[in-house]
């Protein structure tokens, strides 16, 4: 009997060395993009990005927590403005900040998780010209730490991020070729 217990727990310790090993050589990074076409100016997307008090307008995220708390601090849009929100959750608690903003061309935001779980990731969106309008390009890279290497080996996170990034631009090609600009009016809602 005692044999028989020694033996399947070395089986279940191999198991587990074997996973172990296999969880670490998986990358160490990630990085999800998607992009889509507006026809619309670089400037009219543009400004829904810089501009975090627009974001209640496309977010895929602002909807699934009606209830969810949101503040602003740091500067009213570009570099400095703060995005804060607590939510039930599937949604969290987390931080944006914009750390670097270029005119009709980039806006790149450090993204802090809290809840549930905490991870620091970079979030940038990239405008340009293009004869249809404005191509613009939203990706998200962070770095995996053995807890996160083992999650993806049974979660795709391209296809989880990626189909809210879809959802998200589609959102946003409507609001910036509709020619509303949702900036003023939310922040004049702010305050």
């Amino acid at each position: 009997m005692a044999r028989k217990l020694m033996i399947g727990l070395a089986g279940v310790a191999g198991c587990i060395v074997l996973f172990s090993v296999v969880v670490a050589t998986r990358p160490p990074t990630f990085h999800v993009e998607r992009s889509t076409t507006i026809s619309a100016p670089p400037e009219k997307a543009f400004a829904l990005v810089n501009d975090f008090h627009a974001w209640s307008s496309w977010s895929p995220w602002e909807k699934l927590d009606p209830q969810m708390q949101r503040s602003f601090a740091g500067t009213p849009s570009g570099p400095g403005a703060v995005y804060s929100w607590v939510g039930n959750k599937e949604v969290g608690e987390g931080r944006m900040t914009i750390e670097k903003s270029e005119p009709n061309s980039l806006v790149a935001i450090k993204l802090e998780f809290l809840k549930p779980f905490t991870a620091t990731n970079q979030a940038t969106f990239s405008f340009s010209s293009v004869p249809e309008g404005t191509k613009l390009t939203w990706a998200m890279d962070g770095r995996n730490n053995f807890m996160a290497k083992a999650i993806h080996m049974f979660m795709n996170m391209d296809k989880l991020v990626g189909s809210d990034f879809e959802r998200g631009l589609a959102a946003l090609k409507t609001q910036a070729e509709s020619g509303a600009n949702a900036a003023p009016a939310a922040a004049n809602a702010a305050k």
